[in-house]
């Protein structure tokens, strides 16, 4: 098994008991790092999938049942001061972090008709601008507290695919696939990789029967991804083992057809 202990781990978005992001959030646990995660209820208040009330008190329990240290925070990535909140409350509760999952997301459908700017300025403060910007902060406090620093990890969830009907989503998404490898030059000299995943359709539940239906087909092994399928790549990415893995944006989809 991964062997993460020692480490100090950020999950952004987990806030929902059969998200990609709580399955994150258990598997890293489950490797031994301790977890500090965030959520926003607002915006799960809103979305289609709904809002899983209590469920991040919960999920923190869980994973200290697990025999590691935990805590998580509401934070609005939107917000030009997220990001020094966050690292902050993780400094104060778990200590300096050695990995970053970047998970949470924006998403709101819209098609050439429907997109306007403040769709599209939406997407981008949370998926862009509050994402890098944590990801930089957390780079820079890196770089004070392991000098020595080797293993250092930030791990962005993002997608991409001729989808017409979430336009913002997927150029927003696509800036971080194209900020991977770049990224990851200028953090290598300090001793962090920098890799995107791309899960593909996720049964975390948005998907109803009519979509699971025409979904199906377009998996080669029978079946859609579990939000377990991302979670455990992202373990591998923060172990030691991928340390020679950079700039990389990994399809983890079962050989999903529909791309």
């Amino acid at each position: 098994m991964t062997n993460l202990k020692g480490k100090r781990a950020i999950v952004t978005g987990a806030s929902r008991s059969k998200g990609i992001g709580a399955a994150i959030c258990r598997s890293l646990a489950n490797a031994g790092a301790d977890v500090f995660f965030t959520h926003w209820s607002p915006f799960d208040e809103m979305s289609g999938n709904g809002l899983d009330q209590d469920f991040p008190s919960m999920l923190c329990e869980e994973l200290r049942q697990m025999g590691v240290n935990a805590a998580h925070m509401e934070a609005d990535l939107s917000r030009s001061e997220s990001s020094t909140l966050i690292m902050d409350r993780v400094e104060e509760t778990l200590g300096t972090p050695t990995i970053l999952v970047n998970n949470a997301t924006y998403g709101s459908p819209a098609d050439f008709r429907t997109l306007n700017r403040e769709i599209l300025d939406k997407h981008y403060e949370v998926n862009n601008s509050g994402t890098l910007m944590l990801s930089l902060e957390f780079a820079k406090r890196y770089e004070k507290s392991y000098p020595e620093g080797k293993d250092g990890r930030i791990i962005n969830m993002v997608s991409k695919g001729p989808d017409p009907n979430n336009l913002a989503y997927i150029a927003t998404k696509g800036m971080m696939i194209a900020i991977t490898e770049p990224l990851s030059v200028g953090l290598a000299p300090i001793g962090i990789t920098v890799n995107s995943v791309d899960p593909g359709p996720t049964d975390s539940g948005w998907i109803n029967d009519e979509l699971r239906e025409q979904l199906l087909p377009l998996f080669p092994s029978g079946r859609i991804g579990v939000p377990e399928d991302a979670a455990r790549l992202i373990t591998f990415l923060a172990s030691d083992d991928s340390g020679w893995i950079t700039g990389q944006t990994i399809k983890s989809e079962g050989g999903f057809l529909g791309k």
